[in-house]
C-alpha cells in the first residue's frame, strides 16, 4: 500500500489516497487513531461509478465513521474509474441499459453477466486491501462492511472471517446463485431497502433478506426511490455499527 496524497479535513479526519498495486483507494482515520489506541475499520462499498464521482457520498459516510471513532476505507472496483476498461462488463451494462430503456424485464442472463464476474474480481481485491489496512498500526479491528453492490457484500462476508457485521443496501440486481451464498451469512446484518426503488425487484430483495442465515438481521425499509434514502436511515446504520464494532 503506497500513500499518494494526504490531507486533514476540517473535522480532524485524516484522508489519505493510496494505491495497492494498480488499485486506487482512500483511507480515512479519525483524529483519535494512534498506535497506542488503534480503531475499528469500516469498508465502504459503492457502485461501479468511479471513486471521483462517488467521492462526495463516500467522504460524508467516512466523516460519520470518524465521528463514531472508526476508520473507513474504500477501493476502486474493477473496470471502474481510471482502471482499465473491461469489455465484458461494458457489454453487460449496455445490455442492461437497453433492456431498461425498452421497458423490458432484466433477465437472469443479463444479471449474471453484470454481477457475477464483478464479484469474482472485486472480492479478492477487497481482501488484499483489508490485509494491508489491518497492517496499519493505527487500525486494529474489528471490521465492518457497509453499502455497495449487495452481491459483493454477501460474498465478502461469507469468505472473510475478519468482518463481524455488515450494513447492506438492497438496491442492486442479485443473481440467483447469490441466494444460496446468502444462507451462509451469519454475521449481524442491517439491510436498507427503498420500497419504491425503480431499478430494484422488491420481492427479490425481501426473498434475499429471508435467505440470510444470520440470527440477528434487521430490514430497514423506507418509502421512496433509489436516491431518496432519508437521513435518519444513515443514523440507524451508524448505530448498528456502533453496537457491533465497539
Amino acid at each position: 500500500m503506497n500513500f499518494t496524497s494526504e490531507q486533514r479535513l476540517d473535522d480532524g479526519t485524516l484522508e489519505r489516497e493510496f494505491t495497492l498495486g494498480e488499485i486506487p483507494g482512500i483511507l480515512w482515520t479519525p483524529a483519535s487513531a494512534s498506535v497506542s489506541e488503534p480503531v475499528p475499520l469500516i469498508l465502504l462499498g459503492h457502485p461501479p461509478l468511479g471513486l471521483h464521482k462517488m467521492y462526495p457520498r463516500l467522504v460524508a459516510r467516512a466523516r460519520r465513521c470518524a465521528a463514531d471513532g472508526f476508520a473507513a476505507a474504500t477501493i476502486e472496483l474493477p473496470g471502474s474509474g481510471d482502471r482499465p476498461r473491461w469489455a465484458a462488463a461494458e457489454q453487460a451494462r449496455a445490455d442492461l441499459r437497453q433492456a431498461m430503456a425498452a421497458g423490458e424485464p432484466v433477465g437472469d442472463e443479463i444479471i449474471d453477466a453484470l454481477i457475477l464476474p464483478l464479484v469474482e474480481r472485486a472480492v479478492p481485491e477487497w481482501r488484499a486491501a483489508l490485509d494491508s489496512l489491518l497492517a496499519r498500526p493505527e487500525i486494529g479491528g474489528p471490521v465492518g462492511y457497509s453499502g455497495g453492490i449487495i452481491s459483493i457484500g454477501i460474498r465478502l462476508v461469507v469468505v472473510e472471517p475478519r468482518i463481524v457485521a455488515a450494513g447492506l443496501f438492497a438496491g442492486s440486481f442479485v443473481p440467483r446463485a447469490m441466494f444460496e451464498e446468502a444462507r451462509r451469512v451469519t454475521v449481524p446484518l442491517h439491510v436498507l431497502l427503498q420500497w419504491d426503488d425503480e431499478g430494484n425487484d422488491r420481492q427479490a430483495s425481501l426473498d434475499l433478506f429471508d435467505a440470510f442465515g444470520s440470527q440477528e438481521k434487521t430490514l430497514h425499509a423506507n418509502m421512496g426511490g433509489h436516491t431518496g434514502v432519508p437521513q435518519f436511515a444513515g443514523e440507524d446504520a451508524a448505530g448498528f455499527f456502533a453496537r457491533h464494532l465497539r
